[in-house]
């Protein structure tokens, strides 16, 4: 399909998959503290979040929610809540790492949540962004040929981001990883939770005072 191999949505999908976010900051907190393997099932369930918001702009749903003021006040506050939650969570984890000051030596991996918890966990940030919503409804209309279902296309479309993302988000969770040996320095993985957190509380805060 040709609006696929567009230049232009491939660039448009690049551009939107390193811009700074909840996504990419949940991303470098799982890789640089649990490894590359706790960070895989959060990429996964951010991207079944993303390519839901897809399905639901190509159904009309996403839509509802972009023009109901009440839905959108209702996903904002839902959103920043989550943020901040996790924010909070890793304020908390920088704080008992300085308290317990760790050992370098044999400090391993931090504590890994289970799969199906960090994939929940990636799907709901997606979810409670209102602005996706937004976002998906101005977005995939303008590479759907009006000779092309919009439903089917869009559905197409969506797979491709998601596909794009996904090699994106894992090299960069595996780069991270890689470093691991470094992010695990106490001090290290004091500040970079401290740092992570404080940004997923500025994020959160930032959603509940947005507008359109």
């Amino acid at each position: 399909m040709e609006s696929i191999a567009e230049p232009a949505f491939l660039l448009a999908v690049l551009l939107i998959a390193v811009s700074p976010g909840p996504a990419v900051a949940l991303i470098l907190r799982r890789a640089a503290v649990g490894g590359f393997r706790a960070a895989v099932p959060t990429v996964l369930g951010l991207e079944a979040g993303l390519y839901a918001w897809a399905l639901l702009a190509a159904a009309g749903v996403a839509g509802l929610v972009a023009a109901s003021e009440a839905a959108f006040w209702v996903l904002r506050g839902v959103g920043a809540v989550v943020l901040v939650w996790l924010g909070v969570q890793a304020l908390r984890a920088a704080w008992r790492e300085h308290r317990a000051g760790r050992a370098a030596a044999g400090a391993g991996p931090g504590p890994r949540r289970g799969g199906w918890a960090a994939f929940g966990e990636g799907v709901l940030v997606q979810l409670a962004n209102p602005k996706a919503a937004v976002f998906m409804v101005a977005f995939y209309p303008q590479f759907v040929p009006a000779d092309r279902p919009l439903f089917a296309t869009t559905a197409l479309l969506a797979l491709v981001q998601v596909a794009l993302e996904t090699v994106l988000y894992l090299s960069l969770a595996a780069g991270v990883a890689r470093a691991g040996a470094w992010f695990r320095r106490p001090r290290v993985r004091t500040w970079l939770e401290g740092v992570s957190g404080t940004v997923l509380v500025a994020l959160g805060l930032r959603v509940a005072v947005s507008s359109r």
